[in-house]
């Protein structure tokens, strides 16, 4: 699949968990060149999606991507934050008309293992990659409706 050496792409990572939420952009810069991707960090998944807003209306980019690694912390919800964070994302990309994706995921039973790291690790690596060729697969079809 090719798409447009112009086209840009703003990668949002959440840095609770950096080492593993970071596999990500490694995924996604596997199928688009980094020259195309801007990386900016935020410090956890809760923030995601008011910086996804502030870089979809500067109108640079053709899709916003966001990560993050949200656990169960004891302290609160888990999952509470992942619905917020992903209903957020979700409003930014409609209310700006610019596509925003989210490679965010709510693992039930995480713990801090090294089998655990390796396994989630791997997997972003490969959400990463999806992230990619949905944008890919989105600016084609937005080139065709145009």
């Amino acid at each position: 699949m090719t798409h447009k050496a112009s086209a840009r792409f703003a990668f949002v990572k959440a840095q609770w968990h950096a080492d593993i939420v970071d596999r990500a952009l490694e995924g996604f810069a596997s199928v688009v060149p980094i020259d195309q991707i801007d990386v900016v960090d935020v410090p956890g998944a809760f923030e995601m999606p008011l910086m996804a807003q502030r870089l979809a209306r500067t109108g640079r980019y053709d899709a916003v991507i966001c990560a993050a690694f949200v656990v169960d912390g004891g302290i609160y919800r888990h999952d509470f934050v992942a619905s917020a964070v992903v209903d957020g994302l979700m409003r930014v990309g409609l209310d700006t008309n610019v596509p925003v994706l989210s490679v965010s995921l709510t693992p039930h039973h995480y713990q801090e293992t090294d089998h655990h790291n390796a396994i989630y690790r791997a997997h972003f690596v490969t959400k990463g990659e999806e992230a990619a060729k949905a944008v890919l697969g989105i600016a084609t079809t937005n080139a065709m409706a145009a």
